[in-house]
């Protein structure tokens, strides 16, 4: 398991801009994304749907929703 990091939009409605998902910014979790060995380190949003389903995006996808 990855760190934790803060975020401005913790706990706000937010926006995925890949994918047009929006839902809550639930954390920002710095984890190693590779699988051929070498680390990799990326921040991870974790957005929990409407439906209670949660994704991942990479943090510099998401916006706060509304704009």
């Amino acid at each position: 398991m990855g760190e934790h990091q803060p975020h401005r939009l913790l706990r706000k409605r937010v926006r995925d801009i890949a994918s047009g998902s929006e839902g809550e910014l639930m954390a920002v979790v710095t984890e190693n994304v590779s699988d051929t060995g070498f680390e990799r380190l990326m921040d991870l949003a974790y957005i929990r749907l409407p439906s209670g389903l949660e994704m991942t995006t990479a943090v510099d996808n998401i916006e706060a929703a509304g704009r």
